[in-house]
């Protein structure tokens, strides 16, 4: 845009040009007609061609000045933020980055149901398995999470997916769909914990059980 204001005020520039030496062309020949202020009329006609190219300097001035001040005003202007970025912007993150560091900050904490460690430690949760995904299309953010149990026979690993999205659904101030899934090819009954872990049904079927609560209590629960 900022090319095409300059190109424009450049034509203006150069039709002004033109007319005026039209203007002392004509002038010229009327005076030599005349006879006897042939000199008169080219002194005139000089006259007017510093005044033109006096304008014309000037007007190229005040398009650099324009550009300059356009070009200041986008460099100040914020950034407008579309689609995906607009709506981590209303959740109150800058960027999906953002959002992957919170989660995670949420996720390190959780202790293993076994061992004194935390998922952390173990390697089940990672930054890197934390995926922002394009949105529904009701508008709703989708984060993926994907965690690694530590055997790929852990009969554990249905209660650490339930610990994950109990964790994320209560840290976050704002709805989200999450996505829990088993690292691909890291446990032997992947496919049907990944149903359990993500049927809203099972999830609070699951935990209305008092035992089972409890235990996903005890490994949520912050550090004091």
């Amino acid at each position: 845009m900022l090319s095409y204001i300059k190109r424009k005020l450049s034509e203006s520039d150069g039709g002004a040009s033109s007319v005026a030496t039209v203007t002392s062309s004509c002038g010229g020949g009327d005076s030599g007609s005349a006879g006897g202020t042939g000199g008169s009329g080219s002194g005139t006609g000089s006259s007017s061609s510093s005044a033109s190219i006096s304008k014309s300097g000037q007007r190229s001035q005040n398009a650099d000045e324009l550009v300059r001040k356009t070009s200041q005003m986008s460099m100040d202007d914020e950034a407008i933020a579309f689609g995906e970025d607009a709506l981590l912007h209303e959740l109150g993150y800058k960027s999906s980055t953002e959002l992957q560091e919170t989660i995670y900050d949420l996720l390190r904490g959780i202790r293993d149901p076994e061992k004194p460690c935390s998922l952390e430690d173990l390697n089940v949760v990672y930054e890197d398995g934390i995926f922002v995904m394009p949105p529904t299309r009701s508008n709703v953010s989708v984060v993926r999470i994907e965690f690694n149990p530590t055997v790929p026979h852990c009969s554990l690993a249905t209660l650490i997916g339930l610990c994950i999205r109990v964790k994320v659904e209560r840290g976050l101030p704002h709805n989200i769909k999450l996505d829990i899934y088993i690292k691909k090819g890291a446990h032997q009954t992947e496919e049907e914990i990944n149903k359990q872990i993500n049927d809203k049904e099972r999830i609070a079927a699951a935990m209305e059980n008092p035992n089972l609560r409890n235990l996903v209590e005890n490994c949520i629960k912050d550090e004091e």
